[in-house]
């Protein structure tokens, strides 16, 4: 069973829509195996971020990430990581397949709904970012 990391961003948790997305995860077929709810501080979202802190857009997504309250899950399952990325859909939602996450709940490229890794050793070092083995279901 591969792990990956999943982020329900701000503004599909404000705009209430985190709930249908959590259905789709588990509809999916993958498991949720720990999962919780906080508030990013901009010191965190940097951290986070830091692969793209020379990048043009490195003060907007810590603004996005910021905003509000973020969901944080760790996911499983076979293949999982391309699993969730093929879930997600495309960064820009316009772009995105129908019946993706980002194409039904995304607003833009900046904010589209939820972040997922990318492989394996991003999934490893953004699940241990938020969680501690303890949380993590077995």
């Amino acid at each position: 069973m591969e792990r990956t990391f999943s982020m329900i961003k701000p503004e599909a948790v404000l705009g209430c829509v985190a709930g249908k997305i959590i259905t789709r995860i588990e509809e999916s077929g993958l498991k949720i195996i720990a999962q919780k709810m906080l508030r990013l501080s901009k010191e965190q979202a940097a951290c986070f971020y830091a692969a793209h802190k020379d990048k043009a857009f490195f003060e907007e997504l810590i603004e996005n990430i910021t905003a509000g309250p973020v969901i944080v899950q760790v996911l499983a399952g076979e293949n999982a990581i391309e699993e969730y990325r093929r879930l997600m859909g495309a960064a820009n939602p316009a772009a995105a397949e129908e019946n993706t996450l980002r194409r039904l709940y995304g607003i833009s490229i900046e904010k589209n709904a939820v972040h997922g890794s990318d492989c394996p050793e991003t999934a490893a070092r953004e699940i241990s970012f938020f969680f501690n083995q303890l949380e993590i279901i077995k």
